[in-house]
């Protein structure tokens, strides 16, 4: 399945999310290399419940040894955010073109903040919500890895 796919699916199942991360660098025109789908989500209980039961019903397992359904308690992902600095919890289906999808939690900005500056980009008939330049940018900041740095002078260029 690829990241078209999944975000068609996403969008039919009426899933709050926000393209983040590689792939929200690409559909800002700007050419990465990601093998992984990146999303923050509205975490409200009854969104989590069907992000977490379409992703179960497409094959994937959390990287993690919990249960995907544990994600839609939102106890257990505070917990594991404080208690385990979970920055994303980790999706993978090794059959599926996307093999890893990635929920940021606990970032700098979150779904609500998202929504306020989010961009829509039509690529193959579907809709997709991306994160606004100055918001990734932020995300990025905090992470102070070699690929977002880089990722932060090119996205800089673009505002």
């Amino acid at each position: 399945m690829d990241f078209i796919t999944l975000l068609k699916e996403l969008n039919k199942k009426r899933i709050k999310y926000i393209v983040v991360g590689g792939i929200a660098i690409n559909l800002h025109g700007i050419p990465r290399m990601t093998y992984d789908l990146d999303l923050i989500l509205d975490f409200t209980d009854s969104n989590i419940i069907k992000f977490v039961k379409l992703f179960k019903r497409l094959g994937y397992k959390p990287r993690v040894p919990v249960k995907i359904m544990d994600f839609a308690k939102k106890d257990k992902r505070e917990r594991w955010i404080k208690k385990k600095n979970m920055k994303a919890f980790n999706l993978f289906n090794p059959s599926a073109i996307v093999r890893e999808v990635d929920i940021i939690m606990g970032s700098p900005v979150d779904y609500k903040i998202a929504k306020k500056n989010v961009i829509y980009v039509k690529l193959q008939n579907t809709t997709i919500p991306v994160i606004g330049i100055k918001d990734l940018i932020k995300m990025k900041k905090v992470t102070n890895r070699l690929q977002d740095n880089s990722d932060i002078r090119y996205l800089r260029r673009k505002v």
